[in-house]
């Protein structure tokens, strides 16, 4: 089976074009067309010789995603914060993959800063399965079970495809806000300006599960002749597989990490989270650890406030404990209800009393109240609603 060309280092294509005899410049400029220009076809690479382009055609894909479902959610920003315009919105897209398989991404615009420094100023949320096997039981991802691993292209593709989309949405206008096209510059048209400053590995899956294919992807979106986005701007999410955190405290590259926590006990990772049972807190703590041993880099707990669950008082203390310990930041998320399952968001005033009950012990924390619930917010509810859709 051919491999897709965005699949390939630039050390791998070095070699390749030095068994095809072909001079080394000639690697530069290929790049330029993938992650410069981002380029859909062989043809449109025009100063590539024409006996190369149909070499590289013979031998390798060039696959891209197709958009089947776009859907934004306005999201008011601070005067501060506005750059032309005082409204912005939150882009879910949902792509076809070449077996048909559905998976989703999530572009979301300036705000106060979740992951990383001052502010995050366009963060994609970015799959890495289709699917998911780890069966969280509150998220959409995995009601329909696990299908595959992404590959190192499809996890990259998702960046250029957001990239392009931008690019020809820049060039038109639109009355309707939540498709007014999102871009850095609003005067820029040009495609190789980059809209994307940040990643965050969240989406569909655990990226952790499929550990190689994610880090190939990831170098590629890092490196300068590739996605050129900083190891810092890129935010690595798990569910807790600690051999895995352990293995990525040995990478060179600083990525950030998020824990998926969602519970500061046994007691109530186990009964929302299966994977606890294989990698308990003790485990998971010990692990992570040992990665801040490694990198001395702050971490962050997504904790989803689910009512009833973990959203109570005496579930704070043990949280913000594990935080201080940990050197961690809390993320705070209401939950987003899913169709078909039982949970439901809790009220506001309890979430303002879960914030203050972690400030009061001295944890960085932020609770993020998402507004997105007309875009079928949670990671997998709009691919599943669609392929209920699609089989009706």
């Amino acid at each position: 089976m051919l491999q897709d060309i965005k699949s390939l280092t630039r050390e791998e294509l070095e070699t390749q074009f030095a068994a095809w005899k072909q001079p080394k410049y000639r690697v530069a400029q290929l790049l330029e067309w993938l992650y410069v220009h981002r380029v859909t076809s062989w043809d449109a690479m025009m100063n590539l010789p024409k006996p190369l382009r149909e070499k590289l055609g013979k031998d390798f894909l060039l696959q891209t995603l197709e958009l089947v479902r776009k859907q934004g959610a306005p999201v008011l920003r601070s005067p501060a914060m506005r750059d032309g315009g005082g409204r912005d919105t939150t882009q879910k897209f949902l792509w076809r993959l070449h077996d048909h398989l559905l998976i989703e991404s999530v572009l979301i615009p300036a705000n106060p800063a979740l992951y990383g420094d001052a502010s995050d100023r366009h963060t994609l949320c970015v799959s890495t399965q289709v699917g998911c096997a780890y069966g969280c039981k509150f998220c959409a991802s995995g009601l329909d079970g696990w299908k595959r691993n992404l590959t190192p292209d499809e996890i990259v593709e998702q960046v250029l495809a957001v990239e392009r989309w931008n690019a020809s949405s820049s060039s038109s206008s639109s009355s309707n806000p939540t498709e007014e096209p999102i871009t850095k510059k609003r005067t820029t048209t040009r495609t190789n300006e980059r809209l994307i400053d940040n990643l965050v590995i969240m989406g569909m899956g655990e990226p952790l599960a499929n550990y190689d294919n994610l880090l190939k992807a990831l170098r590629i979106l890092n490196a300068p002749w590739g996605g050129g986005i900083g190891a810092r701007k890129i935010t690595i999410s798990t569910s807790g597989l600690a051999p895995q955190i352990r293995k990525l405290a040995d990478e060179p590259l600083q990525f950030r990490l998020a824990i998926s926590l969602h519970g500061a006990t046994d007691a109530v990772r186990n009964k929302i989270m299966p994977v606890n049972r294989k990698y308990p807190l003790k485990e998971l703590v010990a692990a992570c650890e040992e990665y801040q041993g490694q990198k001395g880099r702050m971490l962050t707990f997504e904790y989803i406030l689910i009512a009833g669950v973990n959203d109570s008082i005496e579930q704070a203390k043990p949280l913000g404990a594990l935080a201080r310990r940990l050197f961690a930041k809390v993320n705070l998320i209401p939950y987003n209800r899913v169709e078909g399952l039982p949970w439901e968001r809790p009220d506001e005033e309890t979430q303002d009393k879960f914030l203050a009950a972690l400030e009061k012990q001295k944890v960085i924390v932020t609770l993020r109240r998402e507004k997105g619930h007309d875009i079928d917010a949670a990671c997998g509810q709009l691919r599943l609603k669609t392929e209920k859709e699609l089989n009706r």
